[in-house]
């Protein structure tokens, strides 16, 4: 079994969000309409097999009060990706992805992959930021982007994964490589036949 290579993902955003309802339904697939206001920071992991590799996710879940925010940049020290969540139903949430980001890049790893989640995907009658915004938004920074609903799990597994890629582009070509030699057996008509009968 191979050995769990480790990745640091910071989760950035303002206060309200989603950020923790976001961390919590990737961690245990659970909803929590619920649920409280990070304190500080709180700290989560959970592994993931890609092929034949494995990757363990550990996750920094930031608070997004002002009176927490000087605290979240100690996070972003040696992280390997960070994930900024905002409301799409609030712009204001989605206008101060650029001081989260401009804070990331001051205080975060050069090299960093920027993960941005358009989260409340399950309110999207009540959208305030439009999809080719935030997308436009994302490719100006090279961040990867998703609409997310930490209610219905929308998106929420496949930025983690995408995170993942873009780390390790190999991942993907071996998928690649995988499926392109994959060969189809002639199919034995007696034994079908005879599997056939048995069944009734």
């Amino acid at each position: 079994m191979s050995i769990p290579t480790n990745l640091k993902v910071v989760v950035l955003g303002e206060s309200g969000v989603g950020k923790s309802s976001v961390v919590l339904r990737f961690i245990t697939n659970v909803f929590n309409p619920t649920s409280e206001a990070t304190l500080g920071a709180s700290f989560v992991g959970k592994a993931l097999s890609f092929n034949d590799k494995i990757l363990k996710f550990n996750i920094w879940d930031t608070a997004g009060q002002e009176k927490y925010h000087s605290l979240a940049k100690m996070y972003y020290r040696d992280a390997d990706a960070a994930i900024m969540v905002y409301d799409i139903t609030k712009r204001d949430s989605f206008n101060g992805l650029k001081k989260w980001y401009e804070e990331l890049k001051e205080n975060g790893p050069r090299d960093i992959v920027v993960a941005i989640a358009g989260n409340k995907e399950d309110l999207v009658e009540n959208e305030a930021v439009s999809p080719q915004d935030a997308k436009a938004y994302a490719d100006s920074i090279g961040a990867i982007f998703r609409k997310t609903s930490a209610k219905t799990c929308t998106g929420i597994d496949q930025i983690f994964k995408d995170i993942a890629l873009k780390i390790f582009p190999e991942l993907k070509e071996e998928a690649r490589s995988r499926r392109s030699t994959v060969s189809l057996r002639p199919r034995n008509n007696s034994n079908e036949n005879k599997k056939k009968k048995k069944c009734c």
